[in-house]
């Protein structure tokens, strides 16, 4: 029996080691879980669907959780110059930008592109008349 016995033992240590690989799944042994909170963008100047000239300003506020120095905007396609205001701790941040004057008689979509502990992005349309 004891050759059995220890047998016994030694199919469990490797059915158990197996186990142990694969995890819980809820990172409980780290005693952290990471979660990702996406920047948010609101406060859309001119408004969603808006009929604005070519050149017109835009702005938004980005969250408070976003990296200032990652925000990236482009309208249908084109790079925007963009100026990003001072961040507070905890509050946002306004974005100000230009739409490009080459763009006329269009549809164009504001993209904007900007990481906190992981990566987000939104937009808006406006149409660009003249």
């Amino acid at each position: 029996m004891t050759k059995y016995h220890g047998l016994g033992v030694l199919c469990l240590m490797l059915v158990a080691s197996h186990a142990a690989a694969y995890g819980g799944g809820d990172n409980s042994r780290s005693g952290s879980v990471v979660t990702c909170t996406k920047p948010r963008f609101t406060d859309f100047m001119p408004a969603d669907k808006s009929e604005v000239a070519p050149g017109t300003s835009f702005s938004f506020k980005a969250s408070g959780n976003t990296h200032p120095e990652t925000i990236k905007v482009s309208v249908k396609g084109v790079p925007a110059v963009i100026e990003v205001g001072p961040k507070n701790p905890g509050t946002s941040v306004v974005v100000h930008g230009t739409l490009p004057a080459e763009l006329k008689d269009t549809y164009a979509k504001i993209l904007i592109e900007a990481q906190s502990n992981c990566k987000g992005s939104g937009s808006w349309l406006v149409k660009i008349t003249q």
